[in-house]
């Protein structure tokens, strides 16, 4: 008999009508030579230190560190956890070769393992892996089944994961707690993640809290009912050609050539009398246009989406937290219309291309409230071309175990509302990467006015600054001009944008600047009119306030990104990915550590915002070691367990230093002064 193990009843269900394993029995299904049973997650966990030995039981100092010879597990104490592992212990015992059906991932290898050795299995066992639950993902997954010894690697990287949760949480809880709340009977709670996670929200709110608003004025001026901004050179952030997404100086030809490639950005006066002593000296000056260039330009669709990708725009377009967007796309993976939700990669293996066109059909055919939202996206993609096929897409490179969260084809049946609004960003975010790229062009219009006399020779790059005014208001005789510029971008071709911008449930990317991008035919300043290089004529000059703002609080979209990147601000998609090595937690427990900070009272989500509790404030004004609430060093530690799963480090190695890492914690803390009352 072949016994399959699955991690939930619904899955186990699927899997054996597959199967043909159709007989209900206490705790599985049975038939055609199968048996098919399940968890309900984890069935076993780590002991508890007082299982190793009494003397660990009460908290002391010298009990610390807490470190076992030999971790163990054990059952959890729930008696339907207990009934049902004696079923899958008694299976066990009489099979022949058994199934791992477990979810295709980190947690779930260790799910599965830690049942199989606490029943204590013998036979055979082989791994399922299956990237979606519909019937023809679950055959083909049959016939491609692995030996588990395949997957050592990704149940090493788990198992490492959570001994390294449990070392350092039950000795820096313990530790903190001691030390600091002994007598005031609070838990002072530290974790891995949860620390370093609850520190970036901390540093968030007292960069807020600390911020001083700084005024200044910003110069512009209206030219054929056109508004131009005044612009300098910027010394500090020159274009970086090594970051794909920076753009060099769109100014070419005379401008380049005067200044030499370098960006701009827009000309401010720290008080309003030099602003409006520059203002009188070109007001009555003319305004010259110096030159007028257009740039074509493409933009590729949007990336598929990983699981924090999907959890940052269904918190930005849905106002869904990080955790409700996991249970709904785990719900519609379920339900077989989207594929293994848990990934953190936004592509697909080139394997799953001949298969796009069987999913483009099934989009086709869905049906919301007898309305086909697709069919007209869906309908110029067929007429017998093949679907366009992009290398930011199809890269097998970038895929391991899972690719990029795709709609099955499978017809979704009995959605819920907002179970139909997470399909929707999915199946569009699919569509999109099948049309052309949008093309646009960006009209960029340099002028300027002088400041006392007509430009001459070298004096052209002597922009005015307050120290050249000093001089013009003595007499002297300096010469110069104001820079200014004005930019509009025109969509030409709309191509994916049509395809996003069809539902207002759709998100136009992270990256993109909608500010200066639209369908509308025109954005921008530019308008309808045309320069003409070296035309003249008068202005009128204008002088803003402008007012330096506060970082924005975090939000689940923000924050979650930010534990992707180990705290780093990452705009560009590639950088981002680099990165994502770094990262601190797993896509899949990310927004659980958000909900358990909130759970603790560490933070507290004020609408769409996160902000720390004064407990929370406190909790990392306690911690001197840098290591417990560093997010860039933490993220190094998980990029150690994903080496581990690549077999490109030693689980062994990584234990050592574990143990080491938390030796020296409590040596450190026990050190710490306490603070004076």
């Amino acid at each position: 008999m072949v016994v399959c193990i699955a991690e939930k009843p619904s899955v186990a269900r699927e899997i054996a009508n597959v199967l043909g394993a159709k007989s209900q029995r206490d705790g599985y299904l049975e038939g055609n030579g199968y048996q098919v049973t399940w968890t309900f997650g984890h069935l076993c966990e780590l002991k508890e230190p007082h299982d190793y030995t009494p003397m660990w039981k009460a908290w002391s100092f010298s009990a610390l560190p807490i470190i076992p010879p030999r971790f163990g597990i054990k059952l959890k104490q729930d008696k339907g956890v207990e009934k049902q592992f004696h079923i899958i212990e008694g299976l066990f015992q009489n099979a022949d070769e058994i199934i791992n059906c477990g979810d295709a991932g980190q947690e779930g290898e260790l799910i599965q393992r830690w049942v199989m050795q606490k029943a204590a299995a013998k036979c055979p066992v082989k791994r399922l892996w299956v990237n979606s639950l519909t019937e023809e993902a679950i055959k083909e997954g049959f016939q491609t089944l692995k030996d588990q010894s395949a997957y050592q690697g990704l149940y090493e990287a788990g198992l490492m994961r959570a001994i390294g949760d449990w070392l350092l949480g039950i000795n820096a809880t313990r530790l903190y707690t001691l030390k600091y709340a002994a007598g005031k009977r609070q838990v002072l709670s530290v974790g891995r993640v949860q620390t370093p996670t609850l520190a970036l929200v901390v540093a968030r709110q007292r960069e807020i809290d600390n911020f001083v608003p700084r005024q200044s004025w910003v110069l512009s001026t209206m030219y054929r009912d056109t508004k131009f901004t005044a612009i300098v050179r910027d010394e500090e952030d020159l274009p970086q050609p090594s970051l794909k997404g920076r753009e060099s100086s769109p100014f070419k030809g005379e401008l380049e050539r005067v200044f030499g490639g370098k960006s701009f950005k827009p000309l401010e006066y720290a008080t309003e009398a030099e602003g409006n002593a520059v203002l009188e000296c070109i007001k009555e000056k003319p305004f010259t246009v110096l030159s007028v260039e257009k740039k074509k330009g493409t933009e590729a669709p949007p990336r598929l989406y990983d699981l924090t990708g999907l959890q940052v725009d269904c918190n930005k377009k849905l106002g869904l937290s990080a955790e409700q967007t996991l249970g709904i796309i785990q719900s519609l993976y379920e339900k077989k219309v989207t594929t293994y939700p848990r990934v953190d990669t936004t592509f697909l293996p080139d394997d799953v291309y001949a298969k796009c066109p069987q999913t483009m059909n099934g989009l086709y055919q869905t049906k919301f409230a007898g309305v086909a939202p697709y069919a007209d996206l869906i309908r110029p993609l067929g007429g017998g071309k093949p679907l366009r096929k992009s290398k930011k897409v199809f890269d097998n490179s970038k895929v391991t175990d899972h690719h990029a969260i795709i709609p099955t084809g499978t017809i979704p049946q009995n959605l819920t509302e907002l179970e139909q609004k997470v399909f929707d960003l999915v199946a569009r975010s699919f569509i999109a990467v099948f049309y052309d790229d949008c093309k646009f062009e960006t009209t960029t219009v340099m002028g300027q006015t002088p400041t006392n006399s007509p430009l001459q020779g070298e004096n052209q790059d002597a922009i005015t600054t307050s120290s050249s005014l000093e001089k013009e208001d003595k007499g002297e005789a300096g010469k110069g001009f104001i820079l200014f510029r004005t930019t509009c971008k025109v969509i030409i071709e709309e191509g994916w944008r049509k395809v996003l911008a069809a539902s207002n449930l759709s998100s136009q990317g992270e990256n993109q600047d909608d500010s200066t991008i639209s369908s509308s035919p025109y954005k921008g300043e530019v308008g309808r009119g045309s320069f003409v290089k070296g035309e003249s004529g008068p202005h009128v000059p204008l002088l803003s306030e402008k007012w330096t703002t506060p970082p924005k609080p975090y939000t689940d979209a923000t924050l979650l990104r930010a534990m992707e990147t180990a705290g780093k601000t990452v705009e560009d998609e590639e950088l981002r990915d680099a990165l994502k090595e770094n990262g601190i937690g797993r896509p899949s427990t990310r927004a659980a550590i958000i909900e358990t900070l909130i759970r603790r009272n560490y933070i507290r989500r004020q609408r769409s915002s996160l902000h720390p509790t004064q407990t929370g404030f406190e909790l990392v004004d306690l911690i001197h070691e840098e290591l417990l609430k560093s997010a860039e060093l933490t993220g190094r530690w998980e990029k150690k367990l994903r080496q581990i799963e690549r077999h490109e480090y030693e689980a062994r190695a990584f234990l050592d230093e574990l143990k080491q890492m938390v030796s020296d914690i409590v040596i450190s803390v026990m050190k710490e002064q306490k603070p004076a009352p």
